[in-house]
């Protein structure tokens, strides 16, 4: 049969270790989740700002395209006459009809010419070709503010696309981090449960003489780090609380103290390994 005290110190390193290792294989998977997840951030901030950034060029786009829609009647007769008035009524327009028909009458009176034909036709013909020639200009400049609009949008578009896609992938890691942490706990608590039962915390203890060993009722586990699902089911004479719970590598459901509430009434029951506590039930 083993020593008592090496299976005591054996059994109490290999519950430790396994404990650090599913820690540990948490705190990776956090550390790894949480990178992920700044990133994440990151990629919606950069696309935020240059959603802000564009907004002003996309949202000019629309109204000039809506303009051009107008010049051309596709936008019904009524918005057609509204978008030609608002060039006539222009100042810009109002200006260039006066000093062009000024000029004609200028140079007609010149030549004596005002009662002809001619200068009645060149004034006939210089409005409706000036209002063409304004038609064509504003039609030009609104089409550069469309042609803008389109690109900014196009920007945006593209990069929303490289944003769904980088985050899609940071969630996919993020995922796989997360999942890995738990594959590496179960894979650590499972090592705790494969363990024989005395490393679990059970001593050997040696009989009369010391020929014999067998199994005692000794040192365990108690430490309330090592269980959940706490509820407490009576109280000691000595004050002492009585626990259901369950150790968080499994086993089912326990019965006992806990070892931080022990320690304040028998410190001489309560010993550390590892870190964690322990209580030699024998003494209390």
């Amino acid at each position: 049969m083993p020593d008592p005290v090496t299976a005591l110190v054996v059994g109490g390193t290999q519950v430790v270790g396994g404990m650090m290792q599913a820690d540990a294989a948490e705190d990776a998977a956090n550390i790894q989740a949480g990178a992920a997840g700044q990133g994440i951030a990151e990629q919606r901030r950069q696309f935020d700002a240059l959603q802000a950034l564009l907004k002003p060029y996309t949202e000019a786009g629309v109204p000039a395209l809506e303009q051009q829609q107008a010049f051309l009647g596709l936008r019904g007769p009524e918005e057609e006459q509204a978008a030609i008035d608002r060039i006539t009524s222009g100042a810009g327009f109002q200006e260039s009809l006066r000093q062009g028909e000024e000029a004609l009458l200028q140079r007609a009176s010149a030549t004596g010419g005002l009662r002809g034909g001619n200068i009645q036709g060149a004034l006939a013909q210089f409005r409706p070709a000036l209002l063409n020639q304004a038609l064509e200009q504003q039609y030009s400049r609104l089409g550069g503010m469309t042609t803008l609009g389109q690109r900014s949008a196009a920007g945006v578009g593209a990069a929303g696309m490289e944003t769904g896609t980088n985050v899609a992938n940071l969630l996919s890691q993020q995922g796989a981090a997360l999942a890995g942490g738990e594959l590496g706990q179960a894979k650590a608590y499972g090592q705790i449960l494969n363990m024989p039962a005395q490393f679990l915390g059970m001593q050997y203890g040696a009989g009369r003489g010391g020929s014999t060993a067998t199994p005692g009722f000794g040192n365990l586990f108690s430490d309330r780090r090592l269980k959940k699902n706490i509820k407490q089911i009576s109280t000691r004479p000595d004050g002492l609380n009585v626990y259901e719970f369950d150790y968080i590598w499994g086993g089912g459901r326990q019965v006992g103290l806990m070892a931080q509430e022990v320690q304040t009434i028998y410190p001489g029951a309560v010993s550390e390994s590892g870190g964690y506590l322990m209580v030699d039930y024998s003494k209390v």
